[in-house]
């Protein structure tokens, strides 16, 4: 059956949801003590530097897709937007909420939570492969193909040449 609209959420409430209990969690545990082995004192002022520019780059993210791209009123009219923040990755509304847990993981330097740096990406890669990828195949066809072989699933690159 094919598609004919999309959802404006898609399945972002799910993803930042999980991605935002896990590292709560975490910040938890260490918090109540746990993970204490994982601290570095030597490596706390360049996770500190390396978390500020995550959040960074996640707030930038958000605010080119969400804002400067009204992918919300793009979604609607149902229209493929490749230009802007999604020339450089398909999915920068998780990539920013992704890359901002990983600055806060960063921030509080335990290098215990270096796993949520490839647990947040498998994450949001099967997530978005079983649902939206899906979707968007449906209804723009060939015009999404292309835009997936020139353009990043999660992390922020340069376009390739298709």
């Amino acid at each position: 059956m094919k598609r004919e609209k999309l959802s404006v959420l898609g399945i972002g409430p799910i993803y930042v949801g999980i991605i935002l209990i896990v590292t709560s969690i975490l910040i938890f545990l260490q918090n109540k003590g746990y993970f204490k082995n994982g601290e570095i004192s030597f490596l706390k002022t360049p996770f500190i530097i390396i978390g500020i520019l995550c959040i960074i780059i996640g707030i930038g993210l958000w605010v080119s897709a969400v804002i400067n791209s009204r992918i919300s009123t793009n979604i609607k009219e149902l229209k493929l937007v490749t230009t802007g923040v999604f020339s450089v990755v398909r999915n920068p509304i998780y990539s920013a909420f992704m890359f901002l847990c990983w600055g806060i993981c960063f921030l509080f330097n335990n290098l215990y939570f270096l796993i949520t740096i490839p647990l947040y990406w498998i994450l949001l890669t099967f997530l978005v492969k079983k649902t939206e990828e899906r979707w968007l195949k449906d209804i723009f066809g060939e015009e999404y193909l292309e835009y997936c072989k020139r353009t990043n699933r999660c992390i922020p690159w340069f376009s390739r040449k298709s």
